[in-house]
């Protein structure tokens, strides 16, 4: 979809405003590094825990100073605090040389301007252009422009399920429509268990499942021109039927309304909860003692049973960008970092570690992306996964639909009847509050 980017200054106003609304935390303060020799690098939690993430990454920035003699301080932050820390930054001008964002904001903050360009020049430091998948260039910024990111994650989202509850139930293939989502999801609900694990209060996760669902009702949110259009009949049912998972099929337990952080795939690998949808998952479950024989793994359901394009769409192009803030000190430093953090070898490892797909195509060759945990999120990405639209207001889009759905989860957990009327009416209100034109 090709959408018109709005004026760099009003986005710019309106990212500070979403900042302060939200109640983010400030910049670590460290900001832009004077010496040639550090970087500063802001990572997105991509484990089971930060500490995870550190035991990832902290050997491959070592190997990068030794390569360099670059030193780079790391961060991992949580998604919780991520976007708002990043539009702190943006507005302050004190953030890190080096971040991830998830790459459904790179549009927002391309137009923010605070970010480094990928024009052609900058391309060819790493490499260049055409060594990435042409899925996770799509969601690098507005289309016609030169992308805010570069990709350094590709994910996509499917249904996980555990073999033992699905079997003790009498259950004996996954589900591959919401019907049948649902209809094993029952069987399972009982005596402490539940059939399917959410976050309610995870404002980009509801996003995701929404958007997905979204499109299976055939409703984009946003119309070709750019505007907000959260109130369509398609929207609200594909609210409604995600929230309903919990307010009317009660195959959710109502304490998944205040998740935000990981925490049903915690209970899943407790076997608290029989099926999770959710964006790359093996690695996490293996480091919460999982064993891979455990789980198993099915493309996300859709309304016919079939994942395609337009409403059989099954997934949005998930994925983590690498950006560069433009006001860095040590632009030379930075790039030299996301060529190292984007090299075929450091895509093998990287990729590996997490169990998501590398964006560039020649670390895809390795045996290691066509496994199990790997061949279905690979199979979503090149045929049934649709990118979020690439708008100057996404991120409040996340924030305000998100929220909506939160409170509605909150709702459904506290009794409260979750209606037409009522997903509507929170729909509308999360519409008032996006800028205007």
């Amino acid at each position: 979809m090709r959408i018109r980017a709005a004026a760099v200054g009003a986005v710019t106003m309106s990212l500070a405003l979403a900042a302060s609304a939200c109640g983010g935390g400030s910049s670590s303060g460290e900001g832009s590094n004077d010496s040639p020799k550090t970087l500063t690098y802001w990572a997105s939690n991509q484990g089971a825990s930060i500490e995870v993430d550190k035991k990832v990454l902290r050997p491959e920035l070592d190997k990068f100073e030794k390569e360099t003699g670059i030193k780079v301080k790391l961060e991992v932050v949580p998604w919780s605090d991520l976007l708002n820390r990043i539009l702190t930054a943006t507005t302050s001008g004190q953030g890190p040389d080096v971040l991830n964002i998830g790459n459904t904001w790179s549009a927002s903050l391309q137009a923010s301007g605070a970010l480094l360009p990928w024009d052609a020049k900058n391309f060819g430091r790493i490499g260049g252009k055409d060594r990435f998948v042409d899925s996770a260039l799509g969601s690098t910024g507005v289309q016609g422009q030169d992308p805010a990111a570069v990709p350094l994650y590709s994910m996509a989202y499917a249904l996980y399920y555990n073999k033992k509850m699905f079997a003790d139930a009498g259950i004996s293939k996954p589900p591959a429509t919401w019907d049948e989502l649902v209809a094993d999801g029952k069987k399972i609900s009982k005596k402490g268990k539940w059939g399917l694990g959410a976050e309610g209060s995870n404002l980009s996760n509801n996003i995701h499942q929404i958007f997905v669902l979204g499109q299976q009702h055939d409703a984009d949110f946003f119309t070709a021109e750019g505007k907000p259009d959260f109130t369509s009949d398609g929207a609200v049912a594909a609210i409604k039927q995600y929230v309903d998972l919990m307010a009317k099929d009660k195959i959710v337990a109502p304490g998944n309304a205040e998740y935000a952080q990981n925490q049903s795939l915690s209970d899943f690998a407790k076997g608290k909860t029989a099926m999770v949808l959710w964006q790359t998952a093996s690695a996490t479950f293996k480091s919460l003692g999982m064993e891979d024989d455990e789980w198993g793994v099915a493309p996300a359901p859709v309304q016919s049973g079939t994942p395609g394009t337009g409403t059989n769409v099954n997934s949005m192009v998930a994925g983590i960008n690498m950006a560069v803030f433009k006001n860095s000190k040590n632009i030379d430093g930075a790039t030299k970092f996301v060529e190292f953090m984007t090299s075929d070898a450091e895509q093998k490892i990287l990729n590996k570690a997490y169990g998501s797909i590398p964006p560039v195509k020649a670390a895809q060759s390795d045996p290691a992306f066509n496994t199990q945990a790997t061949a279905a999120l690979r199979e979503t990405l090149a045929t049934s996964a649709e990118a979020l639209p690439q708008v100057a207001e996404e991120s409040q889009f996340e924030t305000a639909v998100g929220t909506a759905v939160k409170e509605l989860f909150a709702d459904a957990a506290a009794g409260r009847p979750v209606t037409t009327a009522s997903v509507k009416a929170k729909l509308e209100k999360a519409q008032q509050q996006m800028p205007t034109k």
